[in-house]
């Protein structure tokens, strides 16, 4: 059942199916629509926005998505207790920007106190794994996030905090805010993380479901998109027909079967989707009623052959 979902940790059993948000998306679209996409959601039950602050690090671009959004959930008429939001700490140029500096940088741009929750971002090369359980443990002791998540870590790695935080008594990571989608499943069902949410220790926070837009039909993005581990993206583009015509069998849109394939996982909180349009929110909400009334054995089986990286992440890195 989609009403089964688990939530991400326990100061967040309960989590709305859809969180909205990704890379820039709130500067894709005019204000006025903003704030009537942001008052649909909470009307839908789906007011869980993930908010970041891009414009550091090598993602210095002079993005203002975070402000936008800040002003439009404002002008929506949403009280702060009615919305969650799920903001991000970068590891990109980690310690020097530590935590602190980060959070009072995302949180006057949005214009909050706090946030609900944190992904802590992906890396590359080595970090100090005690002094990033330690900041967030103190960022959480000071009020500006109740729970965090990680977003791709390698697994050893993500072992290592949850031994750390044991040791200690601080509060590990509840979540995973992983690449999961129709044709990518091996970072979050293989051997690895799929332990891990299995034993419940994390749940699941599908990110980049739709390729950039492939995976419904939109074959040229003409925006930045996430990374092609594996180099299986055209590999992915030619699978578009295999998604239009399943999703055609079953009466529904390619964005409800790609978001029902992810709440078919029983590991699954919920699936960030990248919407800009009152028409995608509403097609996408419908995911949850095809869900429904086709069930997760099914969806799984009638998808099985779009599984394009069985042999991607198969050791658990990027």
């Amino acid at each position: 059942m989609a009403t089964d979902r688990p939530g991400l940790g326990p100061a967040f059993p309960r989590v709305p199916a859809l969180s909205l948000g990704s890379w820039n998306t709130w500067d894709r679209m005019d204000f006025d629509d903003a704030v009537a996409l942001i008052a649909r959601a909470a009307e839908l039950g789906h007011a869980f926005f993930d908010v970041a602050h891009y414009d550091m690090g090598p993602h210095a671009e002079g993005s203002t998505t975070d402000q936008i959004f800040g002003r439009a959930v404002r002008e929506a008429g949403l009280a702060r207790e009615d919305w969650l939001y799920c903001g991000k700490l970068w590891l990109w140029d980690y310690p020097n920007v530590g935590f602190s500096q980060q959070m009072n940088v995302s949180l006057e741009r949005v214009g909050v106190e706090s946030a609900d929750l944190v992904v802590v971002g992906d890396y590359f090369g080595e970090i100090d794994l005690e002094r990033v359980v330690a900041e967030v443990a103190e960022q959480m002791e000071a009020g500006r996030f109740r729970a965090w998540g990680v977003n791709n870590w390698r697994i050893d790695d993500l072992r290592t905090a949850f031994a750390i935080a044991r040791k200690k008594g601080l509060a590990p990571p509840t979540f995973a805010q992983l690449k999961y989608g129709l044709a990518r499943r091996s970072m979050a069902e293989g051997e690895f993380y799929a332990p891990l949410f299995a034993s419940g220790e994390l749940t699941l926070q599908a990110s980049d479901i739709f390729e950039g837009g492939l995976l419904v039909g939109n074959l040229e993005p003409n925006r930045k998109i996430g990374a092609d581990v594996g180099g299986i993206r055209e590999k992915i583009a030619a699978a578009w027909p295999t998604v239009r015509r399943i999703a055609g069998e079953l009466d529904a849109s390619p964005a409800q079967l790609g978001i029902a394939f992810c709440l078919a996982n029983p590991a699954t909180a919920n699936v960030l989707v990248g919407v800009s349009r009152l028409a995608q929110l509403e097609d996408n909400a419908g995911a949850l009623a095809l869900l429904e009334r086709v069930g997760a054995d099914r969806i799984r089986e009638l998808t099985r052959d779009l599984w394009l990286d069985r042999e991607v992440a198969a050791d658990g890195t990027w």
